[in-house]
């Protein structure tokens, strides 16, 4: 094995690492999730821990969590704030409303986007109605370990 590819290889493990292990967030919403998210960032179960520390201007952060209802109107400058993040970027989407829509689907409104998914590409998303903040944990460390290369067991119902 060549020294420069052991090199390159080892350095690319620590980049993974320390960018799995530093994820600056910026989030979006204003609904029941972003208490959630608030609960979760508070020191009952400091989601500093994980290397998760909160910003206010997207172009420092390179995590976007998505809470509660995206209408229409709101999705372009969900857009523009998904595009004002650097590269590598991530999306964390919280929340049935998020997710599908939630009980505000299409099928009962007109004006919400039946899924963050459809504005911008989500990594992980984040089920519950709202959330709690073990689950937003718990995505978290799935997020993580996606950015590291690991993937977690799918369990099939049998």
């Amino acid at each position: 094995m060549k020294s420069g590819a052991f090199y390159v290889s080892t350095v690319g493990k620590l980049l993974k690492w320390a960018r799995a292990n530093s994820l600056w967030y910026t989030t979006t919403g204003s609904s029941c999730c972003a208490d959630e998210v608030l609960n979760a960032a508070g020191s009952r179960y400091d989601l500093e821990r994980f290397g998760c520390i909160p910003q206010v201007d997207p172009r420092q952060a390179d995590l976007l969590i998505v809470t509660g209802v995206v209408s229409y109107k709101v999705a372009p400058h969900l857009k523009a704030v998904y595009d004002a993040m650097p590269s590598p970027k991530h999306v964390l989407a919280l929340g049935a409303c998020a997710n599908c829509g939630g009980m505000f689907a299409p099928e009962y409104s007109y004006s919400v986007v039946p899924g963050v998914d459809r504005i911008i590409p989500v990594d992980v998303y984040v089920p519950g109605c709202p959330p709690r903040p073990e689950s937003i944990m718990n995505g978290l460390i799935a997020l993580q370990e996606k950015i590291n290369g690991n993937s977690r067991p799918h369990f099939k119902a049998q």
